[in-house]
């Protein structure tokens, strides 16, 4: 098999070692979840529930809150008493609403019904995934059912799965692809058939070819007649960013400022694809999902299944063995894309595919100073999206931010390749994601301005 893979990108140490091969663990039902009401990307959610009220796992506590097909619901990972609705900080360092749901020791269910993917109506599909609270579980959470319905002139000619799992560390996916191959696949071809495309992908890097067999031997058992296959891609970061993905199988390159649809393909994370199976298959809405803990200030490194909603800190020492007096780092993702927190009473969200606990001498270059730019260019031969971030660079400390759009600054992924072969250790990334901010709010400030 052919191993394909895209223009420019970095290798850096895997720091896989840890947990692969391990058997992924569903952990003890915690006594106390926190689960934020808004977990996707697009409107926000309301609480549909009250202090008191007793909840069944799998029941809808929190939904859109104006009319909108940017909205998600978000469901009960375990029954229970909520105890209180307040603000909690969440993985992305903000406060938000959280439901906080203290266990009553039953294992009530409110699932929903079982349903044929297959011989339901489309927009019957569209619903259920809806329902069953369903984002991206792979970065920033977009509703799948969203993705899953382009618009009329989008037509779409493939779906990928993305198994890539490009970031050091995390090992989940992997996991899943070994452990669940039936639901991956299963996942995948209930897609094509909403989507009506007869052709499918699972994008493998090479570095997890041990995964092979197991997903072939699903695609024989369960593709439903659909033209599924495995694609072997070059271990190198980030294969997994979904521009870089579509160009290395279709060798289609995403337009600046567009989306995977505007060139007929749809990406959907190998994790997301097991819950939509089983959504459909058990009815069970997305209320745990699997992440990998690990890092070196993490005695017993693991892939793990917990309900949406845990806390990291909460997790007994029999199932999870931190060393607190050595983490001085913790990291809810990967770390390259991965977003630091303050402390570890941070909850486990529908996105969130690994939790990192680093030790100093893991991330010793975060406290060196930032350097003069020596024009090296190494960041534009690393930039897997073809970008100049030297200029953009000097555009952002100029104060040039429409400069910096037409450079490209809008199609930086954020994938941090830039920053991490910078000799100068100059921020690149962390510059780049205040400049889009300072760059939308100017931009959504000018009309009125003008008015």
């Amino acid at each position: 098999m052919a191993i394909k893979t895209f223009k420019g990108g970095i290798h850096p140490p895997e720091r896989k070692a840890a947990t692969t091969g391990k058997v992924i663990e569903r952990i003890a039902e915690p006594k106390q979840v926190v689960i934020p009401i808004n977990q996707h990307f697009g409107a926000p959610n309301k609480a549909l529930v009250q202090v008191g009220d007793t909840v069944k796992k799998g029941q809808k506590i929190a939904d859109g809150a104006a009319p909108g097909p940017m909205t998600v619901p978000v469901h009960a990972s375990i029954a229970g008493v909520v105890k209180k609705i307040e603000p909690r900080t969440q993985s992305n360092n903000l406060d938000g609403p959280c439901v906080i749901i203290e266990a009553n020791g039953t294992d009530e269910r409110d699932f929903m019904p079982p349903l044929d993917a297959f011989s339901c109506t489309k927009e019957e599909a569209l619903t259920r995934i809806r329902e069953a609270g369903l984002v991206g579980m792979g970065g920033a959470g977009f509703p799948v059912h969203v993705k899953l319905n382009p618009p009329p002139n989008k037509p779409i000619d493939i779906v990928i799965a993305n198994g890539a799992e490009c970031e050091p560390y995390l090992t989940i996916d992997e996991a899943t692809m070994i452990e669940f191959p039936h639901l991956v696949v299963e996942g995948l071809a209930i897609v094509m058939h909403i989507v009506g495309v007869k052709r499918g992908v699972i994008g493998l890097e090479n570095n997890k070819e041990r995964a092979l067999g197991a997903l072939e031997k699903a695609i024989a058992e369960h593709s439903h007649g659909l033209d599924i296959s495995v694609q072997l891609l070059k271990t190198k970061y980030p294969q997994g960013g979904e521009k870089m993905l579509i160009t290395a199988i279709t060798g289609k390159e995403v337009p600046s400022g567009g989306l995977p649809m505007d060139v007929g393909v749809v990406v959907q994370n190998v994790g997301t694809l097991k819950a939509i199976a089983e959504a459909f298959i058990e009815g069970k809405p997305l209320i745990e999902r699997g992440l990998t803990i690990t890092g070196g200030a993490c005695k017993t490194p693991k892939d793990i299944i917990a309900p949406i909603g845990t806390i990291l800190s909460e997790i007994p020492d029999s199932e999870v063995e931190i060393d607190e007096n050595r983490v001085v780092k913790t990291i809810f993702g990967g770390p390259m894309m991965g977003v630091a927190v303050p402390h570890m009473n941070i909850p486990v969200q529908k996105n969130t595919s690994g939790i990192v606990l680093m030790t100093a001498e893991e991330f010793a270059r975060d406290t060196d100073e930032e350097g003069p730019c020596i024009r090296c260019g190494r960041c534009i031969r690393a930039c897997a999206c073809r970008l100049s971030p030297v200029i953009m660079n000097i555009a952002l400390k100029t104060g040039e931010l429409e400069q910096a759009a037409q450079i490209g600054l809008l199609d930086c992924i954020e994938c941090g390749a830039c920053t991490y072969v910078c000799p100068a250790r100059i921020q690149l990334v962390q510059r780049f994601r205040v400049g889009k901010q300072l760059l939308r709010n100017k931009r959504a400030s000018q009309p009125k301005a003008n008015a």
